[in-house]
């Protein structure tokens, strides 16, 4: 009997470990399977903002990490996406986040020519009030496009702002707030490219903050 009972609890064991081996491949496909959604995801998103045929470096790996919390705005470390052409820099995809949302933070992927030019920008999350804000969606209006081409010097700087505020920018009817919080997000995150271009574009740069 109690051989029967030994038995019993070394097959529940057994059962028990295999149970725990594939819960443990399961999770780790899963996350794997997560993390190439993503990486497609963030390849779509850049290749929307610049042309997969203007460049010829790695550019999903071709990265560095920045951070500031007045131009970029967030403490936390941001990816940066260089593209480049023979070795030579000629844009670079940045994330930031405008942290004066309706709703809070809204996170953005703003693309940048070598010579400080955008060459466009997309939201990649928001929590933006719809039918209003989320209106800075591709696709849902595009308002978002007007950046395409724009600079600190096309606008004038004192221009970058909404028209309520005497800028050169369309604001949503209804919602200031969401649009005004995202032309300030892309003109610090113009300021910031400015201020550390070379240092952005390093082979191996210490963290720009």
């Amino acid at each position: 009997m109690v051989r029967s009972a030994l038995i019993a609890a070394g097959v529940l064991a057994l059962f028990g470990m295999i149970g725990v081996g594939v819960v443990a491949s399961i999770a780790s496909g899963t996350a794997e399977r997560i993390a190439e959604n993503e990486r497609l995801a963030t390849l779509r998103n850049i290749h929307e903002l610049i042309d997969e045929h203007t460049y010829d470096n790695d550019i999903f790996n071709d990265v560095t990490s920045v951070s500031h919390a007045q131009l970029l705005g967030s403490t936390e470390l941001l990816p940066v996406y260089r593209a480049r052409r023979e070795g030579a820099p000629i844009a670079l995809i940045m994330t930031a986040v405008a942290p004066d949302g309706y709703n809070g933070r809204i996170k953005l992927l703003i693309g940048i020519d070598y010579n400080a030019t955008v060459k466009g920008v997309r939201v990649l999350n928001h929590h933006e009030t719809p039918g209003l804000g989320d209106g800075i969606e591709v696709e849902k209006s595009d308002w978002i496009r007007r950046f395409v081409g724009k600079s600190l010097s096309d606008p004038i700087k004192a221009k970058w702002a909404v028209r309520k505020d005497g800028g050169a920018f369309d604001q949503f009817t209804g919602a200031t707030i969401t649009p005004r919080a995202v032309v300030k997000a892309v003109r610090h995150a113009l300021e910031y490219y400015l201020l550390h271009r070379e240092q952005l574009f390093a082979v191996n740069p210490e963290v720009a903050r």
